[in-house]
């Protein structure tokens, strides 16, 4: 295990695992708990990067699968990196490309060495090695990178989440011995399906490797909530307490609230910006369908306890008009509320964790949901 680790504990609940710390990084300081707005392709879809600054992010997640396949990672590196094409200077993470190549399960094949897979562009073929993931981020120049890892998918059998989860620790060392000295952080990811066992042994394997930080990987991959919890209370507890804790590709508000309770830092997910483009917004009091005639002549904001631009200036009426008429602003307009309704929700649980009163907030959370 590294000797430094980037991350600081600066208050931790007094009644649950809910807890807040500073991940440094390469481009800055990030207060956790946190959420990744995604910008799989060098771009948060449908908002700029000034746009991402005024709603509150801290930072944001690029793919190492889409760059490495278009515009390349050798074109962005004589940009001097990621940061600089995309015109973002605060921190970036990259996903290393490991669940694209599980969601596009028939173009690819796993083998111990890597993944194989054809180009969902052009049908070239492509190679993906740990290695190669490693040095592909680097040539982006992200803060942190992921480990190469082999998702499972769900229901999978116990013999086969545990040939995945033994290859992706397989991969996670060789991920680690291939990295280079940039001051970059790279982060484990436990696999292990649905079955506790694997999970915990995962999790003592990369311990055992040592990386910056450990993320939770498989999860949110169509299993209930219930059993999504359950692997949770499994393993969070199992990760070094001075190192971040990631939950990957998760999710609903309500699931960044039970991530945090259970001590989860980082969290990052589409569902913001892609329920924006659908005409679905969140809300302190729940979610609003933006089509729905109700709003047809509704004069108000779409959230009367938000700040964000949209709020500050659009009706729901005019918002829903956008809509109908398949009008660009709405996709704009909509993503920055939503993703100013996620930053903000993080903002505020970080504030009631360092006035220990999180458990509290987490009852009045749902309470206000059950208004509507």
């Amino acid at each position: 295990m590294p000797l430094y680790s980037p991350f600081t504990l600066l208050h931790q609940s007094s009644q649950c695992s809910a807890r807040c710390g500073r991940v440094a990084t390469l481009h800055g300081s990030v207060e956790t708990p946190v959420f990744m707005p995604v910008g799989t392709q060098a771009t948060v879809k449908a908002v700029t990067p000034e746009n991402l600054a005024e709603l509150g992010a801290q930072i944001i997640l690029g793919n190492t699968y889409h760059l490495f396949i278009r515009p390349g990672h050798e074109l962005i590196r004589t940009f001097g990196g990621l940061h600089k094409f995309m015109h973002w200077d605060k921190p970036i993470l990259t996903d290393s490309g490991g669940f694209q190549i599980f969601s596009l399960k028939e173009l690819a094949k796993i083998t111990e060495q890597g993944a194989e897979f054809r180009s969902h562009i052009d049908g070239s073929k492509l190679f993906l090695s740990p290695e190669k993931a490693v040095e592909v981020q680097e040539a982006l120049g992200s803060d942190i990178m992921m480990v190469l890892d082999t998702c499972i998918p769900y229901p999978a059998t116990y013999d086969e989440a545990a040939k995945a989860t033994a290859l992706t620790s397989r991969w996670a060392q060789r991920c680690r011995e291939a990295q280079s000295e940039t001051g970059q952080l790279l982060f484990g990811i436990v696999q292990g399906g649905m079955y506790p066992e694997l999970r915990q042994l995962s999790a003592a394997e990369l311990i055992e490797i040592g990386f910056d930080g450990y993320a939770l990987g498989g999860l949110s991959v169509g299993e209930p909530k219930e059993q999504m919890h359950a692997m949770l209370d499994a393993t969070v507890h199992l990760l070094p307490d001075n190192h971040p804790k990631y939950l990957m590709g998760v999710g609903t508000p309500e699931d960044l609230v039970e991530g945090v309770f259970r001590g989860v830092d980082m969290f990052d997910c589409v569902m913001p910006t892609r329920n924006a483009r659908n005409g679905m917004l969140f809300t302190s009091s729940g979610r609003v369908v933006i089509k729905n005639s109700c709003y047809r002549e509704d004069q108000g904001p779409v959230d009367e306890r938000c700040g964000c631009y949209t709020c500050r200036n659009y009706s729901r009426a005019y918002l829903r008009h956008l809509f109908q008429s398949s009008e660009i602003l709405a996709y704009q307009l909509n993503s920055i509320h939503n993703l100013h309704y996620y930053c903000s929700l993080m903002a505020e649980m970080r504030q009631v964790i360092a006035e220990d009163r999180f458990v509290e907030w987490r009852g009045e959370f749902y309470a206000r949901r059950e208004e509507l």
